[in-house]
């Protein structure tokens, strides 16, 4: 990039002087331009015995009076040099030059005549006040002022608290300049520096400000009479319309949001102005620059090199057209707004520069230096140059926080240390495919080399899915407002599917909150989508998702990386989408889910989500945190509860219908889980009859009631239950009471009865031998054998006397 010199300070009223100034060394407090371009006016802070002044410098030699203003300290310094449309007269302006007391001088310059001043005017109301920043929005001038404590030993915190924001018409007509009544924005409040954009003002907490209060930005849209809190590390926080002067008191501002401002680090910020599209510019003092939208959404553009930003080390920003602007250290950076991709990097040979207006000059820049005015453009490209695409940049952005993560070394992996060394062919390869990819639309491409040829046919639908993205971006920017919410649902569905499809880090999940927070409806029907969520014929909810998918919804970061910003896990955020959109789903939702994690994780391990915190009690969680609830949330809870057919939350969703009373509901529950397992069975049991010894509600149940009785249970075990739940009361037991709500042994004998007449359990073990056909059993017959003689010879034989044969006894009667 060169720059060409367009002036040497010649063409300038007292051009020398303006040079001199510049050279002294002692750098201005202030340079800006007129919005023609013709004049420069420079508020300059010398040092004793030079006197500070405004001073203001006419190009093209234009005669007339000169405008320069000093003063003496401690007398009052300037605060503000305004530069404000003239309503009567087209392409016409005035300085309003603002002093810390409140005076303002109203100048107007006229040709051949020079610097006039019109009128000045009393800006506060107070003799007391002094004003500490000072901007114009529109035809009215907004300033911060301080108005200090009436007595001399005031509270130091209540101190801290002592300025206010105002704001007034400025008035200009035909007939002079008119001040309009002033209107308290803002009071009770710390230090804020003022920036004004066409449409809203910044409230920048100032850099001697209390910690409390510089943890956040307000932003105040007149037109609504809104104030906006945001804060870079979270976003939009609150917005709140102030309709009358009793509520413009800061502290009832921040009154609904002290919770969580309070866990927020204080603000970085070194340097901070207004880009031309509205936006708030602020640069760290790491030198991260990004950009304050006036929602309240802040977005990262650019890192700025080199070592962390001292506090008077100057930052230099312009926004012209989409490119912004940078110079750091005698070193210009151009960033593109958009992308944050830099365009250019130059470093200048000029010591100390300032940005000029470039009228109806969009695509050029001006700068003021030392010896002279410098200009360059940077719309037209030469024809050789092949600037690399912003997708080619970002390949080789994202390839080094993934090696960085995944690398020992404490180095850090710069994008040219990527591009020069050989270590890393993946990002080289595939940069080389996207480039190749996105010129040859534009201009006839370089062949590609034979071995990126089949990767570039693997990629070329993801690639595809990419320009139709970025082309429907593209719409969304350049739509009219009334296809802008069309274009919105593609384009989350489109963002959606494209995250699920990726790693679920911090920075992603992150990104879907947002989309989830800011697209509700839009989100909620790309989950759909991506889950492939319908019902089927019989009515029950199935989906179709990749396993990947599914693992990508279980996904659950680890504490320290939520919490902080509010931010939740995928499961969670579909489980709110479901409440919001479609509550009757979510159980089944959670069914679902418990069924993946069942097939993929064992159960009960740590690995899988189900290791932590179980999946209904994730979506009581989102429950819970419902702004309002009704009879709707506690039968939704019912369902949470039993949909994850959990002993505990099985039980916790009986005794739940049990506190509604919900009787007929109590026994179909005991009905359908007691089958589950016996020791489910015995606990709901045991609950149910601790109930039915309590009161009489149970009764027109007790023949569905009793068949549920575990078979353990004895008779012992029942009456031991019933005693220790009976109610106490006041008064001595009466044998036969009138009262209809006592427990009888009626209502116990058929349960005692079916326990007694029940087998027991040891019974049952020898059921097998107890069920013979005849007891005892029959003898086995016996076998007869034929002895042998000799056998039969040995055999002693028996004495007569001992013989019981009747003929023996008839022989020894003969005898």
């Amino acid at each position: 990039m060169k720059l060409r010199q367009v002036s040497d300070l010649s063409d300038f009223s007292r051009g020398h002087w303006l040079r001199e100034l510049l050279c002294r060394g002692e750098e201005p407090s202030h340079v800006q331009s007129s919005p023609d371009g013709q004049h420069v006016l420079l508020l300059q802070k010398s040092r004793p015995p030079a006197l500070p002044r405004v001073v203001a410098f006419q190009r093209h030699s234009i005669a007339g009076a000169d405008l320069e203003r000093s003063w003496q300290p401690p007398q009052p310094a300037p605060v503000g040099l305004l530069f404000l449309q003239s309503p009567v007269v087209p392409d016409s302006w005035v300085l309003a030059v603002v002093w810390e007391h409140g005076r303002t001088e109203v100048w107007h310059f006229v040709v051949a005549v020079g610097w006039q001043l019109l009128q000045t005017l009393e800006l506060c109301q107070g003799a007391r006040a002094r004003v500490v920043s000072v901007c114009s929005q529109g035809a009215s001038l907004v300033w911060c002022e301080e108005r200090p404590p009436l007595g001399a030993h005031s509270d130091v915190s209540k101190c801290a608290f002592r300025f206010c924001v105002c704001a007034r018409a400025l008035e200009l007509g035909e007939q002079g300049v008119r001040l309009g009544t002033a209107r308290i924005v803002l009071h009770n409040s710390p230090e804020y520096q003022v920036l004004a954009s066409p449409q809203h003002v910044f409230l920048v907490p100032a850099a001697a400000g209390l910690a409390t209060t510089s943890k956040f930005l307000l932003i105040w849209h007149p037109e609504k009479a809104e104030f906006t809190i945001t804060a870079p590390s979270a976003g939009f926080i609150h917005s709140k319309v102030l309709r009358s002067s009793s509520e413009s008191d800061f502290k009832k501002l921040l009154l609904g949001s002290v919770g969580l401002l309070s866990g927020f680090a204080p603000l970085d910020i070194h340097t901070s102005t207004v880009s031309n599209t509205g936006g708030l510019l602020l640069v760290s003092t790491k030198g991260s620059v990004s950009v304050v939208e006036p929602d309240g959404t802040q977005r990262h553009i650019f890192d700025l090199e080199g070592s962390p930003l001292a506090h008077g080390s100057p930052v230099q920003l312009k926004t012209f057209g989409s490119i912004l602007a940078c110079v750091l250290a005698g070193v210009l950076y151009l960033v593109d707004q958009n992308s944050g991709r830099l365009v250019e990097k130059e470093v200048l040979s000029m010591k100390e520069v300032h940005f000029l207006e470039c009228q109806g000059e969009e695509d050029s820049i001006q700068l003021l230096s030392q010896s002279g005015i410098y200009s360059f453009s940077f719309s037209k490209p030469e024809d050789n140059s092949r600037p690399e695409p912003c997708l080619v940049e970002m390949v080789f952005e994202e390839a080094c926080r993934y090696y960085q993560r995944r690398s020992l070394s404490s180095s850090k992996l710069t994008v040219e240390k990527l591009k020069k060394g050989g270590t890393f062919q993946a990002p080289v390869v595939l940069a080389a495919i996207l480039q190749h990819s996105l010129q040859q639309k534009q201009k006839p491409a370089r062949s590609l080399q034979d071995s990126y040829a089949k990767l570039l046919s693997t990629v070329s639908l993801e690639l595809q899915s990419y320009m139709s993205l970025e082309l429907l971006k593209t719409c969304v920017v350049c739509a009219p407002e009334s296809e802008v919410e069309s274009y919105c649902k593609e384009l989350v569905e489109q963002e959606v599917s494209r995250i699920l499809q990726s790693d679920m880090d911090k920075d992603n999940l992150a990104y879907l909150n947002s989309v989830f927070a800011s697209f509700p409806k839009a989100a909620w029907k790309a989950t759909r989508s991506c889950l492939q969520l319908q019902q089927n014929g019989d009515g029950l909810l199935v989906a179709r998702a990749t396993p990947e998918v599914w693992k990508k919804v279980l996904c659950q970061p680890q504490l320290e990386e939520v919490g902080q910003n509010g931010m939740v896990p995928l499961f969670e955020l579909i489980c709110a989408s479901f409440l919001r959109f479609k509550p009757k789903w979510l159980p089944s939702f959670v069914e679902l889910t418990q069924q993946y994690v069942s097939s993929s994780w064992s159960y009960g391990s740590k690995e899988g989500p189900e290791g932590r915190v179980p999946l209904y009690k994730r979506a009581l969680g989102v429950l819970a945190r419902k702004n309002k609830h009704g009879e709707a949330d506690e039968e939704m809870e019912l369902e949470l509860l039993l949909c994850s057919k959990r002993p505990k939350a099985v039980l916790q969703a009986l005794h739940l219908l049990i506190h509604l009373k919900q009787w007929q509901r109590v026994v179909e529950v005991a009905e359908k889980f007691s089958k589950l397992s016996p020791l489910l069975n015995k606990e709901i049991f045991i609950t149910l009859l601790a109930e039915f010894a309590q009161h009489r509600e149970l009764d027109p149940y007790l023949d569905r009631l009793w068949p549920l009785c575990p078979a353990e249970l004895t008779a012992s075990d029942i009456l031991t239950t019933v005693l220790q739940h009976l109610p106490h009361s006041q008064e001595e037991p009466v044998p036969f009471s009138s009262e209809g709500n006592q427990l009888t042994v009626g209502l116990l004998k058929p349960l005692l009865q079916r326990v007694v007449q029940r087998p027991s359990v040891q019974d049952e073990m020898y059921s097998d031998a107890l069920q013979s056909s005849t007891f005892p059993p029959p003898t086995p017959p016996r076998e007869h054998k034929i002895p042998s003689k000799a056998a039969a010879d040995d055999v002693p034989q028996p004495s007569m006397a001992r013989t019981s044969s009747p003929s023996a006894l008839l022989q020894d009667d003969s005898v």
